[in-house]
């Protein structure tokens, strides 16, 4: 387009031929800053948008906190119930069902149907995961203030975790050293 507008201009005709070529120095302005939807803008050019970088941390909460709390209290409380049957118990505790003959070895042990837990704070580590800080009570009396142990989200329910069970069984004193099937 730009040659036949400067070949078709005659040069012979002074000024006008030098007219004709800025005018197609300027079509070719225009056409070469122009987009290809045809529309066009009087206003400046849009500033382009920065991202913001997505933080790659992970969450350290649940949804709902609060919920969790108390869902992880009652949990506690539950397991740790001298009066809450091996099956209750099995609900509230960690691969529950695969822990069955811990469990049973735990809770058939004198002491360990004489221990109450009650919760004193809990701190999320994921969403799926609390250390859960606890005083461990035997017939009434703090057995064992400010214990440590976690609870873990399974199946939408917040439960006592393996490694908190396994710990308490370590502690109790079993003569032989060897760790409890599942622990």
């Amino acid at each position: 387009m730009v040659s036949q507008l400067v070949l078709g201009s005659d040069l012979r005709r002074g000024t006008a031929g030098r007219g004709a070529v800025v005018v197609a120095a300027l079509v070719v302005a225009l056409v070469a800053c122009s987009d290809d939807s045809g529309g066009g803008s009087s206003g400046p050019p849009p500033t382009p948008t920065v991202e913001k970088p997505t933080s790659s941390a992970p969450a350290t909460a649940p949804a709902d906190p609060a919920a969790a709390k108390q869902e992880v209290t009652e949990n506690w409380q539950k397991f740790f119930d001298p009066k809450t049957s091996l099956a209750e118990k099995q609900k509230v505790l960690e691969n529950g069902d695969k822990m069955a003959p811990v469990l049973k070895a735990f809770s058939g042990d004198k002491r360990g149907g004489q221990v109450q837990a009650k919760v004193q704070k809990i701190e999320f580590t994921s969403p799926t995961r609390a250390t859960v800080t606890y005083a461990l009570t035997l017939n009434g009396a703090t057995a064992l203030p400010n214990a440590s142990g976690t609870s873990v989200e399974q199946d939408g329910t917040w439960k006592v975790s393996v490694n908190t069970l396994c710990a308490l069984v370590q502690l109790s004193g079993d003569a032989s050293g060897t760790p409890a099937p599942g622990c």
